[in-house]
């Protein structure tokens, strides 16, 4: 069955152009060109991912994005902006968006950027019983794809947790940002490590104590972070 691609772009020479190159990839594909007709389409079409342009009339991209994840729709989202301003993408990261592209694009890489987040979507585990990772006060359910800081459920986003669960996986190694973008967002190429940075960040933010001081998420200066704390015990649920 094809994956199902929602494009909301208000620019109909993008609109098309992306249209035109996620069909000849295989994709089913529908346009919209407003952010309000974003949740018109939502239940009708059912997306498997959407392409999400930041400048829109009625919402803008980071009003929907913040909308569909305050639904809890974890619908993976790649936003487009025509802004260099590094600030405008870390909002919509900050918002619930899985990557950002600007404009200009190469389609291709763009169709690359969706290949990779539908795989690692369809990767993750189903929800049932299985291992949970503790590490100190943390303890990281797998497949529950939960985590917990002294018993308390923590709201994270799906790839906020898929980046904690890799480090996790990783415990005590020092990875890079490239190897992060690889191995959490399934990168083959060089992608833009603010993306690590600003998830990192906002990881620190959720599960230390204080952010400036952690004591889990370690950055070891010009090469990357890693995971550290008490040795991780491989539990299972009763």
């Amino acid at each position: 069955m094809k994956k199902k691609i929602l494009v909301v772009d208000d620019e109909p020479s993008i609109s098309m152009l992306i249209e035109f190159n996620l069909k000849l990839a295989g994709y089913d594909v529908r346009c919209v060109h407003d952010g309000e007709a974003v949740f018109d389409m939502l239940k009708p079409f059912r997306p498997d991912l959407i392409v999400l342009d930041l400048m829109l009339p009625k919402m803008d991209g980071i009003q929907v994005c913040r909308e569909l994840r305050e639904q809890n729709n974890a619908v993976p989202i790649v936003m487009l902006t025509a802004l260099q301003d590094v600030t405008d993408k870390i909002a919509g990261l900050d918002n619930g968006a899985d990557d950002y592209m600007t404009k200009p694009f190469s389609p291709q890489e763009l169709i690359s950027r969706i290949q990779a987040i539908l795989r690692r979507v369809q990767q993750l585990p189903a929800t049932g019983d299985g291992p949970v990772h503790e590490i100190g006060r943390l303890s990281i359910h797998a497949e529950q794809r939960e985590v917990r800081l002294d018993g308390n459920l923590i709201d994270l986003t799906p790839k906020e947790f898929e980046l904690l669960l890799f480090l996790c996986k990783h415990r005590g190694k020092v990875l890079s940002r490239q190897q992060l973008l690889h191995g959490v967002w399934d990168y083959h190429f060089l992608g833009d490590t603010r993306i690590v940075d600003v998830h990192i960040s906002h990881l620190r933010d959720k599960i230390e104590k204080n952010a400036r001081t952690p004591e889990y998420i370690m950055t070891v200066r010009n090469v990357g972070y890693k995971l550290t704390g008490p040795q991780v015990k491989d539990l299972t649920h009763a």
